[in-house]
């Protein structure tokens, strides 16, 4: 599970962006993002705790991690009192994975390259991440438009989406321990301090 988060953050906001012209909303936003998220990670006036702090709150300001974490528990049964609790630890988990990611960024480039609208509100920004070597990967990023301001929701890989991969880990986690969204959630919290 954690090697899906670390993906998922990196991928998002934490390269430097390569020239791209953006024609919507959709792909402005994550151009943009692409930008601020790299000032913040190059801002050698910050102090490490700091930097990481901003960087961490760019994060959550730029993606709906409440709807991806309910999207991650799928159709799990649980009370709302458990739901509040899981998407608490989803966040908690989720931004440490970040946190551990953040010593490992290397300056990746992305180019946005087009999108497409998968139904209103809901568009699929695509791009190209290019590694110091010259490799390339197309990577999707999944961007809602239809509230107040844009937030990414998932981003792909060759076709594979990583909420959805998430998703499907959690899934058989619960199929292994009948279906305890609250064993899921004590994981996940687990998980988080055993990153740190």
């Amino acid at each position: 599970m954690r090697s899906v988060m670390t993906l998922l953050f990196a991928i998002l906001l934490g390269m430097a962006p390569a020239a791209a012209q953006t024609a919507n909303p959709a792909e402005q936003f994550v151009s943009g993002n692409i930008r601020a998220g790299l000032a913040i990670l190059n801002d050698t006036s910050l102090d490490t705790s700091t930097r990481t702090a901003r960087f961490e709150r760019f994060l959550l300001d730029n993606t709906d991690l409440g709807r991806i974490a309910l999207f991650t528990l799928g159709s799990a049964p649980a009370t709302p009192a458990q739901r509040d609790a899981f998407v608490a630890a989803f966040n908690g988990y989720a931004t440490t994975v970040y946190r551990s990611y953040f010593r490992n960024y290397t300056g990746q480039t992305l180019a946005v390259t087009g999108s497409r609208q998968n139904a209103p509100g809901d568009i699929v920004v695509r791009a190209l991440m290019t590694d110091a070597g010259g490799a390339a990967l197309p990577v999707d990023f999944r961007v809602r438009t239809d509230g107040p301001r844009p937030l990414v929701m998932d981003v792909g890989f060759a076709g594979i989406w990583l909420a959805v991969t998430q998703r499907d880990d959690f899934a058989a986690f619960l199929a292994r321990n009948k279906g305890d969204v609250a064993a899921l959630t004590d994981y996940l919290a687990t998980r988080a301090k055993a990153i740190r």
